[in-house]
């Protein structure tokens, strides 16, 4: 199993750093579970760790160069130096929101492509649009970035005139 490591000084804002590799993906779903039952969230769990995994193949495949997230580089990539940014997963709780934030060493943008409903993949970015309320990314200082998606933890309620008038769904860029 792949390690990570977790930070936390506030109990509502943790991170774990991905070793980059393939297990990184489940590292990071096992990362959402662990906090989300922690937080008494579960019931958000699933579409969390989807878009999760989502965005942490794309730091893998993207940010790192790995065209296939299984196969762990022999050495650095060049866009990936020995001592660049790590890939790091973010979970933040301020209700009645959660964030969910990975930070990985590539200062290029996600971008969403034509749904290709034949392709094995090319999708990810829309099933993040589909299951967060909303979704972007940010630049880091220096380099790198974050790809963050946002969920809201009220439970499902009927929606009234008032919530109809604003769905919440929209991409951010810098």
């Amino acid at each position: 199993m792949s390690t990570g490591t977790v930070l936390a000084t506030d109990p509502h804002v943790v991170s774990c750093t991905l070793a980059p590799r393939f297990e990184a993906v489940r590292t990071a779903r096992e990362f959402t579970r662990r906090t989300l039952d922690g937080w008494g969230l579960e019931e958000i769990f699933d579409d969390v760790a989807l878009v999760a995994s989502e965005l942490v193949t794309n730091a893998l495949r993207h940010a790192l160069g790995q065209s296939e997230p299984s196969r762990v580089p022999a050495q650095s990539s060049p866009q990936a130096p020995v001592d660049a940014l790590p890939i790091r997963i973010s979970l933040v709780h301020r209700s009645p929101q959660v964030v969910c934030a990975v930070s990985d060493p590539s200062s290029s943008g996600p971008v969403a492509r034509e749904a290709d409903f034949v392709a094995e993949s090319g999708r990810g970015l829309h099933l993040v649009d589909s299951f967060s309320r909303s979704w972007g990314w940010h630049p880091l200082a220096g380099a790198g970035k974050v790809v963050w998606a946002l969920f809201d933890t009220r439970t499902a309620v009927p929606a009234g005139p008032e919530q109809l008038s604003n769905p919440g769904r929209h991409r951010r860029s810098a």
